[in-house]
């Protein structure tokens, strides 16, 4: 189902169908920019959402379902090294050849199954939030705020997608302000049956997901609600 017709409170920024991602185009497969999750997980999220909203905040999703196009095209994006445009912001630390092998990008992917999403949290309301513009001056993801990408995230230490050990939850380099907000995030997703991937403080998976064998290929679309 599409997570905002369940619950418009929650706010979206879907950057798989944009050029605001790793890549530096639109990803095949995402038809519509979509936050499409089993009706599982998105009554659950509701309730993180609830939750969020009693402490100020408001849940931010980035990608939720994941066909297994999009997997496809990130393995052979992977396997073109000359293509590295956004590695700047993305990735600058890391060789893009270790992507795959150190657990930044998986194929198959929890996300082709429905109960798997990227988040964050915002302030309620949210602070506005600059339109990327293909070409423009990149900074990396590790910056401090301020200085990286104008996402209207709270302070989680890095950007989305940072393939970066300073990504990790609980990587020991992040302190203050910004582990806290991380901590935050991790409770309210636990309490409602969420499990993190502890290499992205983004990433959570619904324990109790519906389909934990099938991947699914179908489009982002709201043509693929069933």
């Amino acid at each position: 189902m599409v997570l905002t017709d369940l619950d418009p409170r929650i706010h979206a920024d879907i950057r798989y169908a944009t050029a605001h991602n790793f890549v530096g185009r639109p990803i095949v497969g995402y038809r519509e920019p979509l936050c499409l999750l089993t009706r599982q997980a998105a009554e659950a999220l509701r309730r993180v959402q609830d939750a969020a909203l009693a402490g100020g905040h408001s849940l931010k999703v980035y990608d939720c379902y994941r066909p297994q196009p999009a997997v496809d095209d990130f393995v052979a994006w992977s396997k073109r090294p000359g293509e590295q445009q956004t590695r700047a912001e993305f990735y600058p630390d890391v060789a893009k050849d270790r992507l795959f092998a150190d657990g930044y990008i998986g194929a198959p992917t929890a996300h082709s199954r429905g109960s798997t999403l990227d988040l964050t949290l915002v302030d309620e309301p949210p602070a506005n939030q600059p339109a990327y513009v293909p070409g423009q001056r990149l900074v990396p993801c590790t910056a401090p705020p301020g200085r990286r990408f104008a996402d209207n995230s709270i302070d989680m230490g890095t950007g989305f997608d940072c393939f970066d050990a300073r990504a990790h939850t609980a990587d020991p380099s992040i302190t203050g302000t910004a582990r806290e907000n991380r901590q935050l995030l991790r409770r309210l997703m636990t309490a409602a049956g969420f499990v993190n991937y502890d290499r992205e403080w983004w990433h959570y998976s619904l324990r109790e997901e519906k389909y934990p064998d099938t991947f699914f290929a179908a489009p982002v679309a709201r043509s693929s609600v069933g």
